[in-house]
């Protein structure tokens, strides 16, 4: 019994007494309210959600864009899995839903973010996979809807954003393979064109020019950002007429596929060549041990929540101080695999 008419029928009540009386309104005295709450479980009453949502001008749903496809995500990602659950420790202080909204790699995610937001159907979206020249953002601030950017771009629309710190990464990595001797350093980027590929590359080449060294463009490698990429990247590194002597990979998946392919040709991270990555649960079972930089995704989560909700009119009273822009920090984990210096 789903209707709300039936549901006044069955009270002998009008159909605006039940309504206000669902949706706890003051008007309703307290055994009214009991009875039209104890029937409709009874009943198995189910509100009408859409038409909940066109008298309010809400629905309560957040959407959050990504890319989907195993040669992207890699086949046991858990980045955005809990990075969902700080978004939603968020949103369930105010009965909000986080919905994750899955581009396929096949697909152009502005093509896809059109046919979203046609349906109408989220208050409000977190974008990732930021592109260099992202047109989402133009399109989402057209239409005024309030959205945050796990990324940047160059096109900017004064909408919030958190980053992580890709920066501060490349200047750390680099000042610590320079000091340890080496010359030759390698980097990774991903295989299209994620605006996070420009910023760390372009910082590992500042960083290396402070020392009088320049990064080559033979040592920049592309690649799918999952273990297939890190095997790739490998072959490459191996078939280099002059191998580099460390190398810095920008993602957390591709660690493992890197160590399978070196390891398979006998070359041993951490002895034969030094690498430094992201951390990873799956990098904890890797020898020699991975250096690394972590960050707390649970935390990064709770932050693009809040963020974005007080970017929106009706909940920024509850985030008044919140910044709207930041670099999201990471921190330096120690380990066996640059252990490796240059003769």
């Amino acid at each position: 019994m789903k209707g709300i008419h039936l549901l006044a029928k069955h009270l002998n009540v009008s159909i605006g007494t039940v309504s206000r009386a669902l949706n706890g309104k003051p008007d309703v005295n307290a055994e009214t309210r009991k009875r039209v709450m104890e029937a409709a479980e009874e009943l198995g009453y189910v509100p009408n959600q859409s038409g909940r949502a066109l008298r309010k001008g809400a629905t309560g749903v957040i959407g959050f864009m990504m890319q989907t496809g195993s040669e992207i995500t890699g086949h046991g990602d858990t980045f955005f899995m809990s990075v969902f659950d700080g978004v939603q420790t968020v949103f369930a202080r105010h009965k909000l839903d986080l919905v994750a909204l899955l581009c396929s790699s096949q697909e152009d995610p502005y093509d896809y973010l059109r046919r979203i937001v046609a349906r109408g159907f989220a208050d409000g979206l977190i974008l990732s996979s930021t592109r260099r020249i992202d047109h989402r953002f133009d399109f989402l601030a057209k239409r005024k809807i309030p959205f945050i950017s796990l990324g940047r771009s160059l096109t900017d629309v004064g909408q919030p954003w958190i980053d992580l710190d890709f920066e501060g990464m490349a200047q750390a990595s680099i000042d610590r393979l320079v000091a340890k001797g080496h010359r030759r350093i390698a980097v990774t980027r991903p295989h299209d064109d994620t605006n996070l590929g420009y910023v760390f590359v372009e910082r590992c080449r500042q960083a290396l020019a402070n020392y009088g060294l320049a990064l080559e463009d033979d040592l920049i490698f592309r690649s799918m950002p999952s273990e297939a990429g890190g095997y790739q990247i490998a072959r490459a590194i191996l078939a280099c007429k002059e191998r580099p002597t460390a190398v810095v990979l920008v993602n957390e998946t591709i660690a493992i596929g890197l160590y399978r392919g070196l390891e398979e040709a006998g070359v041993k991270p951490g002895r034969d060549i030094a690498v430094i990555g992201r951390h990873s649960p799956h990098a904890r079972f890797l020898s020699p041990s991975l250096t690394s930089f972590s960050l707390n995704l649970h935390d990064l989560g709770i932050s693009l929540a809040e963020t974005l909700l007080a970017s929106m009119p009706l909940y920024a009273e509850s985030y008044p101080q919140d910044p709207s822009r930041r670099l999201w920090p990471m921190d330096f984990v120690p380990g066996e695999s640059d252990t490796f210096s240059p003769k």
